[in-house]
């Protein structure tokens, strides 16, 4: 039998090797050994193929006869060991060899020690074409005893086949790995399911199965991106993915579940991936699975299940999507701010009065915002509303789907469908339908100030739904956006709009579906003025110069009707305060005469309460340091500080010694605990990153009139190094442009909200 190797190969030495290197070689290939799976029988085959050729390339005779062979073999065209054919990998004639690819001679014996050099070398293709002819036909299953292999019955006509078979699996199982690494992930299932199975049909080797099965797990999420990625037009494999995609959701509970799918994705990781995947779905497979899915119950995918209702009945003209939607909004909005999508759900079905009346009290403060800028010259919001609606479905919803991605959202075509118009005009009037959501809404969050277009001034931070994913969930609201930067990202960009268009959508025949649109403004706050009451008149100190005159006639029948002896007693009483009261008019009277013709010098201002035993003002302490001021103005280079203060603190938490706490010093709000998170998580599975960064700041600006709230437009450049085991895994190298909202709290800049707007390459 001919096996296709070469001894320079076995020991791993190149041809112009000496005698030294050879030795070095031996000992090595000696030393180490296969998997402890293999039994004795396999090791010693390996051995006597190692010390065959070792032998061989010692003696200088035989070397010198094999280098010409090799010669001859290596400058000859159309000869490749790596090609051999079936039919000449077993030969029974020596005298042939001049003919034959580079190989070697073997005897049955030594076969598997040949596979088993051939999976060391990396061959495993070669060990599968050779390997495969003794699965086929083979006898009835094996078993292994403790140590040793063995059949069922006491005879076996191939002694070797478990450790062929083990041979297989493993070139199986590298295989797959390498089809992994190169991005082919069913090619890769493919070779893995094959070794998993033949092990599996065999009963043996449970240690190597198990790593087949562990990589089969951690490959679904790339089978299920690389099948849906697939064109529409290819329905079977794209349903293995969606069927994937559906055992993934099992294992872990949904969604947001907690149990273990053997992926190695945490929550946050598997929102990412399931955003991924959004934009390879269409719209009806989303609103199918989303569905399913949101009767778990998960609010992440009811929220999802919303966006694709809402999707499909403005895209297929079915407005009863779109109330199924409006429905769901109402279960998540006990738990968190869903006013501005259920207003334009009621935009949507027409429900005008209720659009405007549920948008009042959202606080979505940048939409709100955009919708009064464009509503100038309206009576009410329905312009600027009728805009957002436009404008969010083309940018926020249609992108997420596959087949929505490039078609336009037109309000103007929605409400003059036939079909739409017939649903709408059978719907009952808003008064009916939004009961018992003006309930729930009032409920569950305070009405914010919509008069008022400055909102930056307002001490209350924006809830956490608005910030990246974080595991506690489902009482955030999910935000399914990529995380290279962590940051928040506004539903649409306001600067891509038209002034103009506000006007023209004005025009959209909404009362045609609805009549019960309001025409006027109707303001359920009241303002300041009709709050006030009116002032109350000061009434004036009561005096002896100023007493009516029916008073003194009350007081003289008073002392009248009194008996002798206690009408003396109030005589006296009431000379006495005469007394009294001329002593006092005397007193002011002459200091008014004083002050007129002898006037004392007079001070101007207010004065100062000095005292002896207190200085007038602090002293600072002469050993202190000056105190920074609260005010400081915000400087293209304090920025720039306070940027790299941030990368410095990140570096500290992802580093190898993991300084989460230092993070405290530079963020704030829900970035803060997101970045902690990821810290932890990293630490948990020991893994560590080492960083180098560039930092220039590009532009800042104030947000609004308040001094304490800046933006911060930076280019970054990060050189990541990643560790896993104190082993390096990977690297990279992002130029990007990050937004950075600075807030300053105590006289210190810290960073609440970033986000990547940018990335170069």
């Amino acid at each position: 039998m001919r096996i296709p190797l070469d001894y320079y190969r076995i020991l791993g030495l190149p041809l112009a090797a000496n005698e030294e290197q050879l030795r070095q070689a031996y000992s090595d290939r000696i030393v180490q050994l296969p998997r402890r799976e293999y039994s004795t029988t396999s090791i010693s085959s390996r051995k006597k193929l190692i010390e065959e050729a070792y032998m061989v390339l010692l003696n200088t005779d035989k070397r010198k006869a094999y280098d010409q062979l090799y010669l001859a073999h290596v400058y000859t065209p159309n000869k490749n060991a790596d090609t051999v054919s079936q039919e000449n990998l077993v030969d029974t004639n020596p005298k042939d060899q001049d003919a034959q690819s580079l190989s070697i001679e073997i005897t049955p014996e030594r076969f598997v020690g040949s596979l088993l050099i051939l999976q060391e070398l990396g061959e495993y293709e070669l060990v599968l074409k050779l390997g495969r002819p003794y699965l086929v036909n083979k006898p009835s299953p094996i078993s292994l005893k403790t140590g040793h292999h063995a059949t069922q019955t006491e005879t076996l006509e191939n002694p070797d086949l478990p450790d062929i078979i083990l041979t297989v699996s493993l070139a199986c199982l590298e295989l797959g790995r390498e089809e992994w690494q190169q991005g082919h992930y069913e090619n890769a299932a493919i070779s893995l399911e094959t070794g998993e199975e033949l092990l599996a049909r065999e009963g043996i080797f449970p240690s190597v199965r198990a790593e087949m099965t562990a990589d089969l797990y951690k490959l679904r999420p790339y089978r299920i991106l690389e099948l849906l990625a697939l064109p529409q037009t290819q329905l079977p494999k794209r349903r293995q993915g969606l069927e994937l995609l559906q055992s993934i959701l099992e294992d872990r509970g949904g969604i947001d579940g907690t149990s273990n799918d053997q992926s190695g994705l945490n929550i946050d990781d598997f929102l990412r991936f399931i955003q991924q995947i959004r934009h390879y779905l269409t719209v009806s497979e989303q609103h199918k699975l989303f569905e399913l899915e949101s009767k778990r119950p998960s609010a992440v995918a009811t929220y999802l299940a919303v966006y694709s209702l809402i999707a499909r009945g403005f895209a297929q003209r079915q407005p009863a999507l779109i109330r199924q939607a409006k429905q769901l909004l109402m279960q998540l909005g006990k738990r968190q701010d869903v006013h501005l999508e259920q207003s334009l759900c009621a935009l949507l079905m027409g429900q005008t009065e209720e659009a405007t009346r549920v948008l009042e009290l959202s606080q979505e403060y940048e939409a709100l915002a955009f919708i009064r800028e464009k509503s100038q010259d309206s009576p009410d919001l329905l312009p600027g509303l009728c805009l957002y609606s436009e404008q969010w479905l083309q940018q926020e919803v249609f992108p997420h789907f596959r087949d929505l991605a490039k078609q336009q959202a037109s309000l103007k075509e929605y409400f003059a469908d036939r079909q739409v118009q017939a649903y709408l005009e059978s719907l009952p009037n808003d008064a009916q339908i939004t009961n018992e959501w003006a309930v729930i809404n009032h409920q569950s969050f305070p009405q914010p100030d919509i008069h008022h277009s400055n909102h930056h001034n307002n001490t209350t931070q924006t809830p956490q739904y608005y910030q990246p994913l974080n595991p506690q969930l489902p009482k955030t609201r999910p935000r399914l956006q990529p995380e290279s930067s962590q940051g928040s990202i506004p539903r649409w960009n306001h600067s891509s709009t038209d002034g103009n268009a506000g006007n023209q959508l004005s025009q959209i025949p909404l009362t045609a579906a609805n009549p019960n649109r309001r025409t006027h403004p109707v303001n359920d706050h009241p303002t300041a003025a009709t709050s006030h009451q009116p002032p109350k008149r000061r009434r004036r100190k009561p005096t002896a110069n100023n007493l009516p005159r029916g008073f003194i006639q009350s007081q003289t029948n008073f002392l009248s009707s009194l008996d002798p002896k206690t009408r003396l007693v109030w005589l006296v009483f009431f000379s006495l305060g005469g007394v009294l009261i001329f002593s006092l008019l005397v007193s002011t009277t002459f200091g008014l005469v004083k002050n007129i013709f002898f006037p004392s010098p007079s001070l101007k201002g207010e004065q100062l309460a000095i005292q002896l035993n207190q200085p007038p003002i602090n002293i600072p302490d002469p050993n202190s340091e000056p105190e920074a001021t609260n005010n400081e103005e915000l400087t293209k280079e304090t920025a720039k500080e306070v940027i790299e203060t941030w990368l410095s603190a990140k570096t500290s938490a992802l580093g190898q010694n993991h300084d989460i706490d230092g993070l405290k010093e530079i963020l704030t709000g829900p970035v803060l605990s997101q970045w902690q998170s990821v810290a932890q998580q990293e630490q948990e599975d020991n893994r560590y990153r080492q960083y180098k960064h560039n930092v220039e700041v590009v532009a800042f600006s104030k947000k609004g009139t308040d001094q304490n709230y800046v933006s911060v437009d930076a280019k970054v450049q990060e050189v990541t190094k990643f560790y896993q085991n104190s082993q390096q895994k990977k690297s990279s190298n992002e130029n990007l442009r990050v937004r950075y909202d600075l807030v300053r709290k105590e006289g210190k800049w810290l960073i609440q909200k970033m986000s990547v707007i940018q990335s170069f390459l």
